[in-house]
């Protein structure tokens, strides 16, 4: 019936060159090869009405699914929430508390959305209309009817996760229908998909994959809750987190193809700067004001930090001591210096997490120096003695502690490079654009996974267990029989002198990464890292905390030397 109605029109497409034409559900024709929608409607003759009228289907409204496989009509703004949505249920799975998701992620959610133009104000942006140019959006808010305050607002669960319902997205459906009709895109599922990539004006902060991260740890950020953004990152590489592939979560009608792909279809694992900076970039965007405060009482303090990393690393408890007077020095543990103030153009981009390790790393090379001669003679010292006197407790013998930490690293590292290899970047749910595709994209996949399960039965290779729930701690050292192989408890005799009231590091000497700093604006980076030109021991221990924090032994070393300059401020500047 198709082909009869659309033979006599032979014209080819102005997109693909080729005449292949068929019918939508609402008589208009479109190219099967492209998918180019044009104006072009069937006619139909009928004794009822004048002949040879041409009957054009009435629209019927910006949520009603068509008939036979287009889906819905739906923006790239409602993907994303419906990311942010699911993101939050996950975090809320793991522990973090429920207000997270329905009071402060969706209500900066809605603060993006009033500051970006695209719901919650007079005249919402469409940017796929012909009328509007790309660069005529503003971030201006003139427009708006009235300002989102932060706790005023509904939650994400409203709706039960109903998109469907226009209430569950304010008025993001207030975008004309004729200008969504006008513009459906046939190169993207999307109505805004094929122009929302285009150069935007300076300062319109657009949504992506690592920007639904920065959304969860900017709300994390707020709540002040136990979650660094180091510990976020892990759980989405671990899978517990919908990142990779997290449109396969979208409702079936909710179609994805062409453009849109690139819009949500990650083909790399988020980067922890990338995902930091665009948070702060963010908090800027949306004009919050001065974040809850970070006492000492709270999970991200450098203090408290730095007992979670030494109990990770297989420390001894006495360096907590000295990394606290580290704090202390460089005045990191005040509360101006850790709170997050967006309107401070000024205040530093605190990393709490590398800030604790780096504290740590300062720490070992005060009292061990690190130089590759120095820990080793102390450690040699500290196996003989131990050997000797096996009563009381234990001196703290580094090299018996490197041993260690790098056979349990190795065995983590291999089980990480095996998961990753094992990783499917592609969507295991089959994408498919219309009812005909729908059968043999099934049958590929079918094929696929069958494939998949006799090589793994010829190759003999394991079944991958379970996930098992997330920890924050990738090494544990108070398990069944550790006593021997756990250093908390050693103590620092040897490496420690009694000078007054107070113990002070026997060794007098110390070594800086760099003795001057690099200009951030013109080399981009305020040090520069080449493991060659270091002694081993510090670069062992600047990979055991790179593999802690999965974060680049560049970054941690960058916060070394700042610390570094804090801390020998006097001294440098004699010199």
């Amino acid at each position: 019936m198709e082909e009869e109605d659309t033979r006599d029109y032979s014209e080819p497409c102005v997109q693909c060159s080729v005449v292949n034409w068929g019918l939508t559900d609402e008589g208009r024709f479109y190219c099967k090869t492209c998918h180019n929608v044009i104006e072009r409607t069937k006619e139909v003759l009928t004794s009822d009405v004048v002949p040879n009228t041409k009957i054009q289907s009435i629209s019927r409204g910006f949520r009603k699914r068509k008939k036979i496989d287009k889906g819905w009509e739906w923006y790239v703004c409602e993907g994303f929430q419906y990311i942010l949505k699911k993101q939050a249920e996950a975090l809320q799975t793991l522990g973090v508390c429920p207000q997270m998701k329905d009071e402060i992620l969706c209500n900066f959610w809605r603060c993006y959305l009033q500051k970006s133009k695209q719901a919650y104000c007079t005249t919402p942006v469409s940017y796929t209309s012909k009328a509007l140019s790309i660069s005529d959006v503003s971030t201006d808010v003139d427009s708006e009817p009235e300002r989102i305050s932060i706790h005023g607002l509904s939650s994400f669960s409203e709706s039960d996760g109903d998109l469907q319902t226009e209430n569950s997205f304010g008025y993001v459906s207030s975008i004309g229908k004729a200008s969504a009709r006008e513009t459906a895109s046939v190169c993207s599922g999307s109505v805004d998909g094929g122009s929302y990539l285009l150069k935007r004006k300076k300062g319109n902060l657009r949504m992506s994959m690592p920007m639904t991260l920065s959304f969860c740890y900017i709300a994390l950020l707020w709540l002040r809750e136990p979650v660094t953004l180091s510990d976020l990152l892990r759980f989405v590489i671990d899978g517990h987190i919908p990142y990779l592939n997290a449109f396969q979560y979208f409702p079936e009608e909710m179609k994805l193809y062409g453009v849109d792909l690139k819009i949500f279809r990650v083909e790399s694992w988020p980067v922890y700067e990338d995902v930091h900076n665009k948070m702060f970039e963010l908090a800027t965007f949306l004009d919050l004001p001065r974040f809850p405060a970070i006492t000492d009482s709270c999970f991200l303090h450098p203090n408290i930090l730095c007992i979670k990393y030494l109990m990770e690393a297989n420390l001894p408890d006495e360096l907590h001591n000295w990394t606290c007077r580290v704090v202390k020095k460089i005045n990191v543990g005040e509360t101006d210096f850790l709170t997050l103030d967006p309107m401070n153009k000024s205040a530093r981009k605190v990393k709490y997490d590398v800030l604790a390790a780096a504290i740590i790393i300062v720490v070992l090379k005060l009292l061990f120096l690190l130089d590759d001669q120095y820990e080793w003679l102390h450690a040699n010292f500290a196996g003989k003695r131990n050997q000797k006197n096996k009563e009381g407790c234990l001196w703290f013998d580094f090299k018996k502690w490197y041993k260690i930490i790098k056979k349990s690293v190795d065995v983590e590292q291999k089980k990480l490079d095996e998961e990753r290899a094992r990783c499917l970047w592609k969507c295991e749910k089959p994408l498919f654009y219309s009812a005909k595709e729908k059968s043999v994209v099934f049958k590929k996949r079918q094929m696929v996974v069958n494939l998949q399960r006799q090589f793994g039965a010829l190759s003999g290779s394991m079944q991958v267990a379970e996930k098992q729930s997330p920890s924050s701690f990738q090494l544990n050292w108070a398990e069944e029989n550790t006593d021997v192989n756990c250093f908390h408890g050693h103590i620092l005799e040897g490496v420690l002198q009694e000078k007054g009231n107070s113990l002070t590091a026997m060794n007098t000497k110390y070594w800086l990464c760099t003795v001057k700093l690099c200009n951030e604006k013109i080399c981009g980076q305020l040090t520069h890292y080449k493991e060659s030109d270091f002694p081993q021991s510090y670069q062992f221990v600047l990979n055991l905390f790179s593999f802690l924090l999965r974060v680049p032994a560049s970054l941690i070393h960058e916060e070394v030397c700042l610390i570094e300059h804090k801390l020998f401020k006097t001294k440098l500047h004699r010199k």
